[in-house]
C-alpha cells in the first residue's frame, strides 16, 4: 500500500488546486483525458504536460513540468512506470507539494525518493476513483 486514506484525502482536499497531468493529450480514449475531466469537476486546475504541448480541457499544454511558468501543487503521472521516476524527480525539482502515480504506475525507488524529499505521494491509485469515495465518507 503506497498511501493511506489520510494522505489521499490531504492531497485531494488540502494540498492545492493546480494539478499538472503528465501524459494528458487531446486523445479522448486515454485514461488521462477522462480523469482530468473529473479533476476539473472537483475544482482543480488541470495543466496538460505532454511533448506536443497541446491545449486540453481549455488549459494551455506544456512540453515538460519545467516549462510551466507558475507553481504546481500536485503532479499526476500517467506515463509508463519506466518513465515515472524521472517525472517524480522533476516534480521535486519544480517545488510541487505532492506526486500521484496513477493505477499501474509503480516505481518504489521513486516513491522513496519523493517521500524523502518531503512530498506527499500516492502510487497505483486513481483520483477519479478516490474523489467519490471521499464524498461518500462525509
Amino acid at each position: 500500500m503506497y498511501a493511506d486514506d489520510e494522505t489521499v484525502r490531504r492531497i485531494l482536499q488540502d494540498t492545492g488546486d493546480t494539478w499538472a497531468v503528465v501524459g494528458l493529450s487531446t486523445n479522448r480514449s486515454r485514461a488521462a483525458y477522462g480523469v482530468a475531466e473529473v479533476l476539473q469537476r472537483f475544482g482543480k486546475r488541470v495543466v496538460p504536460v505532454h511533448p506536443k504541448a497541446e491545449p486540453v480541457h481549455g488549459e494551455q499544454g506544456y512540453a515538460s513540468l519545467a516549462d510551466i511558468p507558475f507553481p504546481v501543487d500536485v503532479v499526476d503521472v500517467f506515463v509508463n512506470s519506466d518513465l515515472a521516476g524521472a517525472v517524480a524527480d522533476e516534480a521535486v525539482a519544480i517545488g510541487a507539494k505532492a506526486v500521484w502515480f496513477q493505477l499501474g504506475v509503480i516505481d518504489e525507488d521513486a516513491y522513496g525518493r519523493t517521500r524523502q524529499a518531503g512530498l506527499d505521494m500516492v502510487m497505483d491509485r486513481c483520483p477519479a476513483i478516490e474523489i467519490p469515495r471521499l464524498d461518500a465518507r462525509r
